[in-house]
């Protein structure tokens, strides 16, 4: 049987990895550096995280390295440490000329930056790298922190893909959980995007913020439906160790304020139910796409199939070569490093096995909502149906999924509870630790 609480307590929930991030050690650092400096491995494809860890308020949730007290000569300060890190990494032999298959400016907030300061960004980025071939480039954005001008400086830049967080459309939620933005904003935003007339656009919303009803859930499926943005990406709400309400909860001793699980799937199911309705259709777990044949996720995509992903900015996580690694995570360390010391600045790794990699993929793939089990047979030579029978076992007689000669298929239930099922395919040492 699944072993779950009910209730939303203090501890990480969502995977995105594997091994768990807890396991990774700065011993392991030289696995890395010897990856960075060999050439790639065949036909591996390509990405580039960039960390813009600025944000205007830290929301209450929040588990992210984000920085709410940076002025303007702090924000240029860290821009030139980025800067070159970019260039330290265009000169590695893992580059091995290949192009960016997806670019990824995440945050934070890295529509915090003003118009100028991101021209001043990439302008610099591009004298070592571009990604003019890039499937893919997404930008986050918080909507407050948008403007008209900004919108056409990010799709002059190249950017492909917008994702806005949202969260909530109830201004009164949104205080509460600490959001820097109102609704207005929202709108006001979503104008200036669709004028600008961009490709792509995804809706963030989180099911179960603090505050959040029934009543408030169906008018934030009723008003995202009204605004049709090309993808919506729902979050079950949870609670990392180090986020505001989890220290309360722990350092207070006070009852969980986020929804319970139950609940927070049950308005996962709506919105799956209404947003399907109106022509939507189920991308992943988390992910609606209006159109399949115009939206696709090449980061996400590749990614959990292990492609290369080089990791720029302060406390940005990494996989290059089957390795997984993360850039140091404080201020100083990250910006001396780099300014001073004139070195990449990593702080741990983890070479995974053979057979860890696999379980990555697994578990990452399974997030889409089936598996393609010769996919397995011929990357890995493994049958994985037969590799982890009594996970599978376990799960179908749950009613969380099906078989159907070699494809395994998540039913409903299984999307709504994924991440909870994943655990059973981690190794014997990796059952019951700590995630982060």
């Amino acid at each position: 049987m699944t072993i779950e609480t009910v209730k939303t307590e203090v501890g990480s929930y969502f995977i995105s990895n594997y091994p768990p991030f807890s396991q990774w050690k700065a011993e392991e650092v030289g696995a890395i550096e010897k990856a960075l400096h060999s050439p790639p491995l065949r036909d591996t494809p390509l990405g580039l995280y960039l960390h813009i860890p600025f944000c205007r308020k830290r929301c209450k949730f929040c588990y992210f390295r984000v920085y709410t007290d940076k002025n303007a000569h702090d924000v240029e300060y860290y821009v030139s440490a980025l800067s070159k890190e970019i260039e330290l990494v265009s000169q590695l032999p893992v580059m091995g000329g290949r192009p960016f298959r997806f670019v990824y400016f995440g945050g934070g907030t890295p529509s915090f930056l003003s118009a100028k300061q991101l021209t001043s960004l990439v302008d610099r980025l591009k004298k070592h790298v571009n990604w003019d071939h890039a499937e893919e480039v997404t930008f986050e954005c918080e909507p407050g922190t948008l403007s008209e001008p900004k919108i056409h400086t990010l799709k002059e830049l190249g950017v492909t893909r917008l994702s806005l967080g949202v969260e909530n459309f109830s201004d009164a939620v949104l205080e509460e959980n600490g959001r820097a933005h109102l609704s207005p904003e929202v709108y006001k935003a979503w104008q200036w995007i669709q004028d600008a007339q961009f490709h792509n656009v995804n809706i963030d919303l989180i099911s179960g913020m603090v505050g959040e009803t029934w009543d408030n859930w169906r008018e934030n499926i009723k008003k995202t439906i009204e605004l049709s943005p090309d993808s919506v990406t729902i979050y079950q709400m949870e609670l990392p160790f180090n986020t505001v309400y989890s220290k309360d909860m722990l350092g207070n001793q006070i009852e969980s304020p986020v929804a319970d699980w139950p609940t927070k799937r049950a308005w996962l199911n709506y919105a799956y139910d209404e947003l399907q309705a109106v022509g939507y259709h189920i991308s992943s777990a988390y992910t609606l796409v209006k159109d399949p044949t115009k939206v696709n996720f090449s980061y996400r995509d590749n990614l959990w199939r292990g492609s290369d992903l080089l990791a720029t900015g302060v406390a940005s996580f990494g996989h290059v070569a089957g390795i997984h690694y993360q850039n140091k995570t404080e201020w100083a360390d990250y910006t001396k490093t780099l300014l001073e010391d004139n070195k990449l600045p990593l702080l741990r790794a983890m070479q995974p096995t053979q057979h860890q990699l696999l379980i990555r993929e697994l578990i990452l793939l399974l997030k889409k909502g089936y598996l393609d089990v010769n996919y397995f047979r011929h990357k890995y030579n493994v049958d994985v149906l037969d590799e982890f029978r009594d996970a599978w076992q376990q799960h179908r007689s749950e009613g969380m999924l099906s078989f159907d000669n070699d494809r395994v298929t998540l039913t409903r239930d299984g999307l709504l509870h994924v991440d909870a099922l994943l655990p059973a395919f981690f190794e014997s040492q990796h059952q019951g630790v700590r995630y982060t």
